[in-house]
């Protein structure tokens, strides 16, 4: 009873209403919300601090940057939504939050889209090279089958596309990379497709912030071949995998095409069945799939696996990635 009227108390209150109304919409940063409701960074601040600490909002650290948004799940947004239920839309205050709220998204666009037309050239080359990208997300899906109900994650997600497709039947979805840009990339794609059951993280993939067995699906698209320890990524992926669940590599078979290697920092041209399939088993998974897409010069493969048991592993040289936190606040 205590966390509900703490929860109720932090809430009740005209200016941090607001401020759930509209970290409700999208995760955003202290300046972005200051823009928004038109009020002293200190002052925002506090009101998010009180919010913070009753659990109706949560913050997480993107480099020197920090987002706020409302839980997804858990205590905090079983209270969060009942409450935001009672505002009135036609408020004329939450009216002018959300027309700004609008000039927010689209600075974040425009931002997304300079940053992705100018290094669109080293996606297109690449693209060129194997089978068309499309064919590729087909059988991504067909792979994966039915997402409903299911937590998702996507390491190394750039630009988002895959956390797209997926997020659409999923019940939440997670794409973490390491790279500020991408994921400018990605939280624009995602909210440009009003998936808000989906949010981004900044995050290493050899030791990611999240408990064992916390994701139902994994996927790691057109990510190990930048990898310098691919099994130890594979195995971080497995121990965040539920029991029975999915994980899907989709790469580049083995190739001589040099070029990626000096021009576009590909640490491994193309990777083997049998080193996947000494990788899954190292770490607890079951190799069920594979699927060949070959293309002119490039094949893409899927290799499908599933956890047995809780898929607990070793991940040798990454240190201590038992992770914490949540799996998406």
């Amino acid at each position: 009873m205590e966390q509900v009227l703490a929860g109720l108390r932090a809430a009740a209150e005209a200016t941090r209403l607001r401020l759930l109304a509209i970290c409700a919409e999208c995760e955003l940063t202290v300046s972005e919300i200051t823009q928004i409701i038109g009020q002293s960074q200190p002052r925002v601040s506090r009101h998010l601090k009180l919010l913070c600490e009753a659990g109706l909002l949560v913050r997480f650290r993107e480099g020197t940057w920090v987002f706020y948004r409302t839980p997804h799940s858990g205590p905090g947004a079983d209270l969060v939504a009942p409450v935001l239920a009672l505002l009135p839309r036609d408020d004329e205050t939450l009216s002018l939050d959300r027309t700004r709220l609008d000039q927010v998204k689209k600075q974040r666009e425009q931002v997304a889209t300079e940053y992705f037309r100018a290094n669109a050239g080293e996606w297109d080359t690449i693209r060129s090279l194997h089978i068309d990208e499309a064919e590729v997300e087909a059988a991504l899906l067909a792979a994966l089958g039915n997402l409903e109900g299911k937590r998702i994650l996507d390491i190394g997600t750039g630009t988002g596309r895959v956390l797209e497709l997926l997020g659409k039947t999923a019940a939440e979805g997670v794409g973490v990379d390491m790279s500020r840009e991408m994921l400018a990339v990605a939280r624009a794609r995602l909210q440009r497709a009003e998936l808000a059951n989906c949010l981004v993280r900044q995050a290493d993939m050899y030791q990611l912030p999240y408990p064992d067995a916390a994701f139902d699906v994994i996927t790691l698209h057109q990510v190990l071949h930048y990898a310098e320890k691919p099994e130890t990524a594979i195995a971080e992926a497995a121990r965040l995998l539920a029991p029975g669940g999915t994980l899907l590599v989709v790469d580049f078979a083995p190739h001589d095409q040099e070029e990626l290697r000096e021009q576009h920092a590909h640490r491994r041209l193309g990777f083997d069945d049998g080193a996947m399939k000494d990788w899954f088993a190292s770490s607890k998974l079951a190799m069920d799939e594979v699927v060949n897409l070959p293309g002119k010069p490039l094949t893409v493969c899927l290799w499908r696996g599933h956890a047995v048991g809780a898929a607990m592993a070793n991940v040798a040289g990454a240190g201590n990635a038992t992770g914490a936190g949540k799996a998406a606040e």
